[in-house]
């Protein structure tokens, strides 16, 4: 449906009906439900989540495929294409509200409840408490009846300082095919969309060995108190939202490969770009809250 005579662009778009939220919400029922049972001790349930995470992506593949169909087919206008510039917009304002609130988590626990809890109103209870930040050891901050087991802090050198490193290589990379895009230059584009691509796993896999000596090496868990809590939750949801625009970034390549795309009407391009870039930008807070103060 539209306003404009048949043949042109419509002023705006109104798809047909479709099953995609309904399925997409069942896959996340599934995700949510299994993942509920599965951190209550029932082990079997994990199996439902990732059958959640394998029929969710299932159902993204098939709506974002008839979504590129219909811009491809001209049905997207001007209206349309400022839509998705709003919704966009909206919807990093709104990851930045909720990495906003695990930042808030960590500073109030730093600048509050530690030092409340190793205040005199506690010292009956816990005499011996240490209201010093890390947690490293038994006895401190989050575990005043000694039972987190001693671990290590995870400092910037080397492995945050070289995925920081990637993290903004990646950033100079894709605004190199930005412009190189925006100049007509297609096969110049995907090159550098490549390259970026590339920086964005390296950084998941640096990220993954970084778990593993924390784990390993530094005996520091999800369970580490409240140091090892605020760690894992900032870092892991990074990277899981590094994998989101990675994968992203791929998925636009792919498509510049096919021929979507020109230098004037691009912004699937451009709306990874900007999460891509967010994505950035977090880490850089991620890097000097986490692994320096």
């Amino acid at each position: 449906m539209s306003t404009s005579a048949p043949g042109t662009t419509p002023h705006y778009f109104v798809p047909p009906p479709s099953r995609h939220p309904a399925t997409a919400a069942f896959g996340l029922l599934c995700i949510i439900f299994g993942a509920t049972m599965w951190i209550n001790g029932n082990a079997p349930f994990k199996f439902l989540v990732l059958f959640g995470f394998l029929w969710l992506f299932g159902v993204l593949f098939q709506w974002f495929r008839d979504a590129i169909r219909e811009s491809e087919s001209g049905q997207y206008g001007h209206k349309v294409d400022l839509s998705f510039r709003w919704s966009m917009s909206w919807f990093i304002f709104s990851e930045v509200m909720f990495f906003g609130a695990f930042f808030t988590a960590l500073w109030w626990m730093r600048v509050h409840s530690v030092p409340e809890l190793a205040g005199p109103a506690n010292a009956l209870l816990w005499p011996d408490f240490k209201g010093v930040w890390p947690s490293a050891a038994p006895g401190a901050t989050a575990s005043p009846a000694n039972i987190i087991e001693p671990f290590q802090t995870m400092g910037p050198l080397w492995l945050p300082t070289i995925n920081t490193a990637l993290l903004l290589s990646s950033g100079v990379t894709i605004t190199i095919a930005h412009h190189l895009l925006r100049a007509g230059e297609r096969g110049k584009t995907i090159f550098w969309m490549a390259i970026t691509v590339a920086l964005g796993l390296a950084f998941v896999f640096v990220q993954g060995y970084e778990y593993f000596h924390a784990y390993t090496d530094l005996n520091l868990k999800l369970t580490s108190g409240a140091y090892g809590s605020t760690f894992f939750m900032l870092t892991g949801f990074h990277g899981f939202h590094v994998m989101v625009g990675m994968l992203m970034l791929l998925f636009i390549t792919i498509r510049l490969a096919k021929g979507h795309f020109t230098a004037d009407k691009h912004f699937g391009f451009e709306g990874a770009a900007w999460y891509w870039h967010f994505v950035d930008v977090v880490w850089l807070g991620l890097y000097t809250l986490v692994y320096w103060l």
